[in-house]
């Protein structure tokens, strides 16, 4: 059979057996068929080979598209170029990550003055399929050792090693169960603290996450001996983390209980002996508000904070009395972050989700505007020994280029600028703003070739979040890229659920609203038809995570509006969500369902629940892999069956699981291009732009 007609065959899709549970609460039962598709695919030989036969199907299927091969070939040639981290310096050495191209992860380099870089850590000889990377990692403030985390086959657990920065050796010391940790190095490089969670006798990428406990780890000790800083036995589902003040005198303690930013603030002296020094005490108690360490001078720790300022201020507080002041007020522009360099504080803003920097004087009198090199999405600006800091700057037609920057002078330097093989001005990117169902004005970029004509519509991929506070910016990204260069229109709604417009913005599509993050999705859609940047037939929808959700929610209530949909790692069961890993953390954005509006209201929406029989359906590309431990591949395993199983038209209805991956963070780049090459051929086949 021809490559053509193997796609436009009927695709055979392999069995899936239902069995007879139900999810059954508050009066109502609602069946689960696919229950059985939860079972870990490593540990459970039926669903492992159900996986084998999706992935045949889909394989077969993905090989049939025309321009497949061209568009891998264009993403490698893309992907190879230079790129670098953000440096960081302790005891005037610089540690910075870097990768030539096509390596499958970021090496490590340090440089001492007046020396050349050398490598100090090589992830890719770790594992033979690149899957394993490093993670995080935290150099000690004199820069002779650095802790960092190994991520194996992309999963949210971590193993703490320590590395001589001088010989290029790890010590002794190793450290399990670590995952959502910060890294805080004691002053004297004696040790450092770090959260983990109790030893899980039970399935480890499955299990529920309680019981996180901030830990001192001494060098030179096994991991038993660690002391316990901070816990909450009594309320198992708080999470707590630490950080050390930049003169090394105290020690923040952050609790959280789930997404919100809602914290607990509680500090403590730091001793000469061990890392307890004095009982840890509060400074703000009760889970209301974000408090964001900015950094501190004696006495006087800055942070970032909603405290009576939805879009966020900067206040200083007394660390002996909780006695809190304000520096910087809250502005029209929402407040992302803060830091101290040297006597001024840099306030990160969002305005229109765009980034804006401005300068304050530590009383609080503005002192200019950080000068950007465009539109665009700025951060770093992390303190340095030298009162100077670095941040990076990126844009949808920008690769992130590395800027040195004097907050003394304001003046900043580009560092590292990446050599591309294409040119940035020949895109252009606007923004848009169109009334949601409600009336509500959403903000929407758009980018796409310059030479464009868009006086006829062309095919069009919207992607979107609205979840969980978290901001869509502009970024470069080598596959949407390489979707606008081969004629394609890329937008990126900002709509609600995020932390766009602050805290009001994000409230207006969680919990019991959250219908309308779907409206401002499904009106994005729309607008762009609307406007003639597309048409009906030609529209591609993307998101990943609670954009996965998103994707597969819209699909089910909109169906006709889209031509393709690519759901990734998606929360797609909103009854059981919170069954496994972090899901329990996730009642912040989507309700807990042992209650009965929201067991009734998320039924309304679960994307694996409402899966429409009689309606055609858009081509659909799940994606997921084995070894997410974050939104386990049940919920897109399951979504996947019911899509199948539905009386939906013959579009295709696919799965790819990837194996040895995650939820994204450690994926090596060989498998990140085939999965853009397989996606970009897929919707470009049903928009329309490489038929």
């Amino acid at each position: 059979m021809s490559a053509a007609a193997a796609v436009a065959a009927p695709i055979a899709y392999p069995a899936t057996r239902t069995g007879p549970e139900v999810e059954a609460r508050h009066g109502i039962s609602v069946p689960d068929p696919y229950r059985w598709l939860e079972a870990d695919v490593r540990t459970e030989p039926q669903v492992a080979a159900w996986v084998e036969a999706q992935n045949k199907v889909t394989g077969a299927y993905l090989a049939g598209l025309p321009q497949r091969e061209a568009i891998r070939q264009r993403l490698t040639a893309l992907y190879n170029f230079e790129r670098f981290g953000i440096p960081v310096v302790r005891g005037g050495v610089q540690f910075y990550t870097r990768n030539s191209g096509l390596q499958n992860q970021s090496v490590l380099y340090v440089q001492a003055p007046g020396a050349e870089p050398r490598v100090l850590i090589d992830p890719n000889p770790w594992a033979k399929d690149g899957a394993t990377a490093l993670a995080e990692w935290e150099a000690s403030a004199d820069g002779k050792l650095l802790v960092y985390a190994v991520q194996d086959g992309g999963t949210d657990w971590r193993t703490l090693k320590v590395r001589d920065v001088a010989t290029g050796t790890d010590r002794p010391d190793v450290i399990e169960w670590v995952k959502s940790s910060a890294i805080a190095w004691k002053k004297d490089g004696s040790g450092f603290y770090y959260s983990r969670f109790p030893e899980q006798a039970g399935p480890k990428y499955l299990g529920v996450s309680l019981n996180q406990k901030l830990y001192f780890h001494k060098l030179g000790t096994p991991q038993s001996a660690d002391e316990l800083i901070f816990e909450t036995p009594d309320h198992p589902k708080r999470g707590h983390f630490g950080q050390v003040t930049d003169d090394g005198r105290w020690l923040v303690i952050i609790t959280a209980e789930g997404t919100d930013d809602r914290y607990e603030v509680r500090i403590a002296e730091i001793g000469a002996n061990g890392g307890r020094g004095e009982t840890p005490r509060a400074l703000v108690t009760g889970l209301d508000h974000d408090w964001s360490l900015a950094g501190s001078r004696g006495d006087t720790l800055y942070f970032r904070t909603n405290q009576a300022a939805p879009r966020g201020r900067i206040v200083a507080m007394n660390a002996l009395t909780g006695a809190i002041s304000e520096v910087v007020p809250e502005g029209p522009a929402t407040l992302t972050s803060a830091s101290l360099l040297g006597n001024r504080l840099a306030a990160e803003t969002l305005e229109d989700a765009k980034s804006v920097v401005r300068l304050y004087e530590l009383d609080g009198k503005p002192a200019g505007v950080v000068p950007l090199p465009g539109i665009g999405t700025a951060a770093g600006f992390a303190p340095s020994e030298d009162g100077k800091t670095w941040f990076a700057f990126t844009s949808f037609a920008a690769p992130p280029s590395i800027w040195r920057y004097d907050a003394a002078t304001n003046v900043a330097e580009v560092v590292r600028q990446p050599r591309v093989a294409f040119n940035p001005a020949d895109y252009v990117v606007s923004q848009i703003f169109y009334p949601s169902k409600d009336g509500t004005k959403v903000p929407m970029f758009v980018a796409h070739r310059k030479d464009l004509d868009l006086t006829k519509p062309h095919p069009a991929l919207l992607y979107a979040y609205g979840g969980f506070n978290i901001s869509s910016t502009p970024g470069f990204s080598v596959s949407r890229l390489v979707w606008m260069e081969m004629g394609g229109v890329f937008a990126l709604a900002n709509i609600r659920g995020g932390g766009e417009y602050g805290k009001a913005w994000h409230d207006g599509g969680r919990l019991l609203n959250k219908q309308n993050v779907f409206d401002d999705f499904i009106a994005a859609g729309e607008t762009l038809i609307a406007r003639g940047l597309t048409a009906k037939g030609k529209l591609a929808i993307q998101g990943g995570s609670n954009g996965g959700l998103l994707v597969g929610a819209v699909t089910n209530q909109r169906p006709d509006l889209f031509a393709a949909a690519l759901p990734a790692v998606g929360v797609m069961d909103m009854l059981r969500y919170a069954n496994w890993t972090a899901g329990r953390y996730w009642v912040d954005d989507y309700g807990d369902v042992t209650k009965p509006e929201f067991f009734r209201y998320n039924l309304g929406y679960s994307p694996y629940h409402n899966v429409k029989s009689g309606k055609d359906y858009p081509a659909i590309l799940v994606t997921t892999a084995d070894t997410d431990d974050r939104v386990v591949p049940g919920h897109s395993f399951k979504y996947a069956a019911a899509l199948q199983a539905a009386k939906i038209g013959d579009k295709p209805h696919l799965i790819r699981i990837e194996t040895r991956a995650g939820h994204g963070s450690g994926k090596p780049t060989d498998k990140i291009i085939a999965e853009a090459a397989d996606l970009w051929a897929f919707a470009g086949y049903w928009t329309g732009l490489t038929r």
